[in-house]
This record gives structure tokens, sequence and C-alpha cells, in this order.
């Protein structure tokens, strides 16, 4: 049974710094794509970051230069490093992992998610 489990939400100012943490379970694709999401009060959902299993990496334009999606292998957590904070990002984070099809379009797992909030 696949797991994802966040870790790392909380409150900060503007401008600060939060990490975040997602422990993956019982995953055995070699070949993959995962995420960061995130829903904010009244908005739909929206990617923020992906990578995928050769290392590529995207961001959605409003993060790029202040986020940072990884991995760590050894600890089989997918990770989201925020800094320079806006009020903006406060939302509902949560990770999520593709399916059988290796395809960033799709994704079969999702964690609960963790709750960010940024104020001024």
């Amino acid at each position: 049974q696949v797991r994802l489990l966040e870790s790392g939400g909380g409150s900060v100012q503007a401008g600060g710094s939060l990490a975040l943490s997602c422990t993956v379970s019982g995953y055995t694709n070699s070949k993959y794509c995962m995420a960061w999401f995130r829903q904010a009060p009244g908005k739909q959902r929206e990617a923020v970051a992906t990578i995928r299993s050769d290392g590529t990496t995207t961001y959605r334009d409003s993060v790029k230069g202040r986020f940072t999606i990884s991995e760590d292998r050894a600890k089989n957590t997918l990770d989201l490093q925020m800094d320079n904070l806006e009020v903006e990002d406060t939302a509902i984070y949560t990770c999520a992992a593709s399916g059988p099809f290796y395809s960033c379009a799709r994704f079969d797992y999702w964690g609960q998610g963790t709750q960010v909030t940024v104020s001024q």
C-alpha cells in the first residue's frame, strides 16, 4: 500500500522560510513523477513543483527562484524548501506521486496535506 505523509507545515512571516517533507512508503515505481500541490481557500488546487525520476524539475512561475523541490532516495522523502515566502503562498500543501504511467499529468497517490500560513 502506497502512503504519502507530509510534515513541516506551519506559520511564518512574509520573507521567512519553511521546509516541507513528504515521506513515501510502499512505492516501487522506478520511473515516476512526484509533485507538490497547493490549494488556498476558495481557489482551485494548483501544481507548485514537480520532479521526475531522471531529476528533471519544473516550477510554477510564481515560485521560481524561491522554492526548491528535491528528493532523498535514501530516506524516501520528497522535499520542498520554500524561501522568501509571500502571503499569497498561504495554502494547504499536498504531495503526490504518479501511478504506472510515468506522467506528470496524472497522480494516483496523494498525501493528506499540511497547512502553510504566511502573515505580513
